[in-house]
C-alpha cells in the first residue's frame, strides 16, 4: 500500500445536524487494534440518531459517523496478530466509519469473504453482529422455530429473514406496503404481514394454527410491546432491539407468566470489545462459510458517493429503502 496521508476525509455534523465532507487528522492505531482504508462505509439508523444528538458515542469513540466499513488492512497495532497489511476487512465500528481511515478493535474485524466485493461487504458488520447475537444467542433460535422480524424491508430486517431462513426457522415478518412486503418474500419470508391494513397477530396467530410464534425480533416497541406478546407461543422469548415507536407500553404480564414467555433487550454499540470480539468469532465459524459460498448475500437498496451522504441519510428517514444503504469512498 502507498504510505499513509497525515490528515484524511471525514464526514462532519454542523450545528444545524447538516452534513459536511471535512478533513480530520489520521486516526491512529492503538494496541489491539487495527487501521483500515475504508473504500465502503454503511449507513444506519443509529447513525441519524447521533446526528441529531439522541444517541452521543462512547466516551472512548471517535465522534465523526459510522459504524461498519470495508476496505484493506493499511496498520496493525501492537499485539495483533493473523492479519498483513493490504488484506481484505469488514469491521464493526465503535464510530468513526465516514471516514478514508479507521481504526478498530482487531476483534471487531472480519476477513471479506472471496463472493463478495467491498460494497457488499460494508453491508455485513453492523446488521449480522445485531442479528446473530438477539436472534441466534439471546432469542436461541433453532432450526424448525418460527421466527417474527418486524421492519422486514429494513437492514435488519433483510439480514433477519435471510439468516433464519439459511439455519432452518419458518421466516415471518411485517412491512409497511405491498411492494416492501414482496421483496420480503423474495428473500425467503414464508408470510409478509403488511401492517398498514391486517393485524400481524390475526394473521401469524391464525399462519400457526394458534400456536403463536417462538422468537420474535421487534425494533418497534411502543403497542407492539403488548402484541408481541399476545403472538408468542408457550416458551417463546421476544427480543427488542430499538424503540421506534415508544419506551412505554401498559402491558398485562399474566400472558407472560402463563406462556412461561422470555422477554430481553441489547444494544451492540455499548457491549465491550470482549463481547463484540466473541460475536465476531461466532460469526466467523457459522455464518462467515455460507457467505463464502454465496448461500447468503446481503440486500443492497443504494449506493452513495460520499459527497452525496446527505441523500443517503435522507433516503433512511424516507424509510423507503429495502435493505443496506451504502456509501462510496473510492475515489473514481
Amino acid at each position: 500500500m502507498t504510505a499513509l496521508p497525515t490528515h484524511v476525509r471525514c464526514v462532519n455534523v454542523n450545528d444545524d445536524h447538516s452534513l459536511v465532507i471535512g478533513e480530520q487528522p489520521l486516526p491512529k492505531c492503538g494496541a489491539g487494534e487495527l487501521l483500515i482504508a475504508v473504500s465502503a462505509a454503511g449507513v444506519n439508523r443509529p447513525d441519524l440518531m447521533q446526528r441529531y444528538g439522541l444517541y452521543p458515542p462512547p466516551a472512548d469513540a471517535s465522534p465523526i459517523l459510522g459504524l461498519e466499513v470495508a476496505g484493506r488492512v493499511a496498520a496493525i497495532g501492537e499485539g495483533v496478530s493473523g492479519w498483513q497489511i493490504g488484506d481484505r476487512v469488514c469491521a464493526l465500528c465503535n464510530g468513526g466509519g465516514y471516514s478514508d481511515y479507521v481504526a478498530v478493535p482487531a476483534g471487531q474485524c472480519l476477513p471479506i469473504p472471496d463472493a463478495l466485493n467491498d460494497v457488499q461487504a460494508a453491508a455485513l458488520p453492523e446488521t449480522y453482529f445485531t442479528v446473530w447475537h438477539n436472534v441466534f444467542e439471546r432469542g436461541a433460535l433453532q432450526p424448525g422455530e418460527s421466527f417474527l422480524v418486524h421492519g422486514g424491508s429494513s437492514g435488519i430486517g433483510t439480514t433477519a429473514i435471510a439468516l433464519a431462513g439459511a439455519f432452518g426457522a419458518k421466516v415471518f415478518t411485517t412491512a409497511g406496503s405491498a411492494e416492501k412486503c414482496a421483496a420480503c418474500e423474495s428473500l425467503g419470508a414464508s408470510i409478509a404481514v403488511n401492517y398498514r391494513e391486517q393485524d400481524f397477530v390475526e394473521q401469524l396467530r391464525a399462519a400457526t394454527n394458534g400456536r403463536g410464534v417462538d422468537v420474535i425480533l421487534d425494533m418497534v416497541g411502543g403497542d407492539y410491546i403488548r402484541r408481541d406478546i399476545d403472538l408468542a407461543a408457550e416458551d417463546g422469548r421476544i427480543v427488542f432491539i430499538a424503540f421506534q415507536g415508544g419506551f412505554a407500553a401498559e402491558l398485562n404480564f399474566l400472558p407472560v407468566l402463563m406462556k412461561r414467555l422470555t422477554l430481553s433487550a441489547s444494544t451492540l454499540r455499548a457491549q465491550s470489545r470482549d463481547q463484540k470480539a466473541a460475536i465476531a468469532s461466532a460469526l466467523r465459524e457459522r455464518v462467515w462459510p455460507l457467505l463464502a459460498r454465496g448461500e447468503l448475500q446481503p440486500a443492497i437498496d443504494s449506493v452513495y458517493p460520499l459527497e452525496q451522504v446527505a441523500d443517503a441519510h435522507s433516503r433512511m428517514e424516507s424509510s423507503e429503502h429495502i435493505g443496506k444503504l451504502i456509501l462510496d469512498l473510492q475515489r473514481h
